[in-house]
């Protein structure tokens, strides 16, 4: 498991062309912008909502976010990484985007403002050395009907070892070692937001998983995406 500052070093050296080797994932299969898509759409954001994404990184989610909120909404990028972090701001500069804050934090020291309606992670809660305590402050953080979203990897059940492996061995370049693939993140989230639900994806290497706060009136949780 990477450290703070491997984590900080490693992205830092990535920044630059992030976005280009993110998109190579596409050579085998891996549909990412699909994914992501999914991921935003099951926030199930309402106009004028605040979300808070952790680990934005350079600002993929953002046009995604931006078509949910609109305008009047608010977007809090969370980020450890300064040049992850500088590429995001140019490209909210590049947008003239006027609603969104960028955050250089670690995850697990960051505070989250009450009553916000959203909180997003990509590729992202799975490297945090403490995962648990972040799912838990925003937990706390949403407003009644919010939801929590994770898109993340796992360790596929039924592969062979060697197939997991070598599907580990292609995310490295990201931080991604074989320990990290075997958390399992929805249960923690389970844990302090009930109902959660997870759907896998790309043959159960990756997952979106759909944790929704209490509402103010009794109502079933929300279904995850189809990740067909």
């Amino acid at each position: 498991m990477l450290n703070r500052d491997q984590i900080v070093r490693l992205y830092g050296r990535r920044a630059r062309r992030y976005d280009l080797t993110a998109n190579l994932y596409y050579l085998i299969g891996f549909r990412e912008w699909r994914y992501r898509r999914l991921a935003v759409r099951a926030l199930g954001l309402p106009p004028g909502a605040t979300v808070v994404e952790i680990g934005c990184g350079t600002g993929l989610n953002f046009p995604l976010l931006q078509a949910a909120v609109g305008p009047s909404g608010r977007i809090v990028g969370v980020d450890l990484t300064p040049a992850m972090l500088e590429r995001a701001r140019a490209r909210v500069a590049r947008a003239g985007w006027r609603n969104v804050t960028l955050v250089q934090s670690d995850a697990g020291a960051y505070a989250f403002p009450p009553g916000i309606q959203g909180v997003l992670s990509t590729f992202a809660l799975t490297l945090a050395p403490e995962p648990e305590p972040v799912i838990a402050a925003a937990a706390r953080a949403l407003a009644p009907g919010g939801r929590m979203v994770l898109l993340d990897l796992k360790r596929p059940e039924g592969w062979p070892e060697w197939a997991v492996r070598l599907a580990v061995w292609i995310t490295t370049p990201f931080g991604v070692h074989l320990d990290l693939a075997d958390r399992r993140l929805w249960e923690a989230m389970d844990r302090h937001l009930p109902g959660t639900n997870r759907t896998e994806l790309y043959g159960g290497c990756a997952y979106i998983a759909v944790g929704p706060a209490p509402a103010s009136v009794t109502a079933p949780p929300p279904a995850p995406p189809s990740g067909r």
